[in-house]
């Protein structure tokens, strides 16, 4: 075959780049374009142009429309979008796309300042839960961004997707639709020194290990997607003390038997509105030893069993979205793991789902 015929059969398509941003918090970047008819937003990022790398389009996108110079450390997906799907826009003459979606990273608060919009091209940006930011993105779109971010949160493999869907083996944080957990209290700083007698303790959540260095994460599904917490909960009347109550949820939630809790300090809830606008109360943060994890059961208070999932405890910090002071409370967890229980520090990998059967600890 001549080489120009050839050339004719060789399938052609578009070449875009996008970028996961986030706050420190987690919440992602959108940016809302003024050309698109149906008001629908968009992750940072845009077309390849003639002989240009996806990876340089997504660097140059990003200065032009956020005004920031940011490096990219991996791709996190990639997607294979078809000629006729129905999310395209109506009246677009669209040969299929292959979307390269990058990780832009973690903006601090002067980055975020800094964001500088081309108001002819773009009206506005939002940080967003992810679970707000998939109502604002084509349903397709959403799909792409949910994968990449999970793929950067998990510390898995570049995702490969077709049409929204994987194409290969689904991660966990995908298989359970885990969405990051945004607290209002993510930033409350984490006293050291005992409860004081006038405080009562609300609540007892605890850093769970196991013998590798990594903790449990409990996600408890939902509609809209499951989102995590450390093993733990509500003091009842019935809990002699917080620790009670750890032991008590953690069998209940994750079916973890625990032993040796030790309190690593306490947050101050000014006005215990979750508790029915009771007052100042504390929230208790421990860290516990994992002996036994058992097979999967329900939980009572739900009604359902939870996705029961092994994190480092820096990937739990980014799950909860307690921000910086998240990581340091992830790292005082794992430090008092280490000298007082002998544990290692858990060394990065891909968050993985516990077996429905449990899992036995040597």
């Amino acid at each position: 075959m001549p080489a120009d015929q050839y050339a004719a059969t060789r399938h052609a398509a578009w070449l875009g780049a996008a970028a996961i941003t986030t706050n420190e918090v987690g919440q992602v970047l959108l940016v809302r374009p003024t050309y698109r008819e149906d008001g629908s937003w968009v992750l940072p990022g845009g077309v390849v142009e003639h002989g240009e790398h996806p990876h340089v389009t997504c660097r140059r996108e990003i200065t032009e429309e956020l005004g920031l110079d940011l490096p990219l450390s991996s791709v996190l997906a990639v997607h294979s979008f078809s000629a006729h799907h129905p999310d395209l826009q109506p009246g677009t003459h669209c040969p299929g796309e292959i979307r390269f979606v990058f990780d832009g990273g973690i903006l601090n608060p002067d980055q975020v300042e800094a964001i500088r919009l081309p108001h002819q091209e773009l009206s506005e940006y939002a940080f967003l839960d992810t679970r707000d930011a998939v109502q604002r993105l084509p349903p397709v779109d959403g799909q792409i961004m949910l994968t990449a971010y999970r793929a950067r949160l998990g510390n898995t493999a570049t995702a490969h997707l077709a049409d929204g869907q994987h194409i290969l083996d689904i991660p966990a944080l995908d298989r359970h639709n885990v969405h990051v957990r945004y607290r209002p209290l993510w930033d409350s700083p984490l006293h050291r020194e005992p409860v004081p007698e006038r405080l009562p303790v609300r609540q007892a959540w605890a850093w769970c290990f196991i013998p590798d260095g990594r903790v449990v994460v409990v996600a408890d599904p939902g509609p809209r997607g499951a989102l995590p917490m450390l093993p733990g909960g509500t003091v009842e009347s019935t809990d002699a003390t917080p620790e009670d109550t750890l032991h008590r949820e953690a069998a209940e939630e994750a079916q973890l038997t625990l032993v040796d809790p030790v309190r690593l300090g306490w947050v101050l809830d000014k006005t215990g509105e979750v508790y029915g606008g009771v007052g100042p109360n504390a929230r208790l943060r421990l860290a516990a030893r994992v002996t036994d994890i058992g097979p999967a059961a329900v939980d009572p208070a739900a009604g359902h069993p939870f996705a029961r999932l092994l994190a480092t405890p820096a990937q739990t910090a980014a799950l909860l979205g307690w921000g910086p002071p998240g990581a340091r409370q992830a790292q005082l967890a794992a430090d008092t793991a280490r000298e007082r229980w002998g544990l290692p520090t858990a060394s990065p990998s891909a968050i993985e789902e516990i077996p429905a059967e449990g899992m036995q600890l040597s």
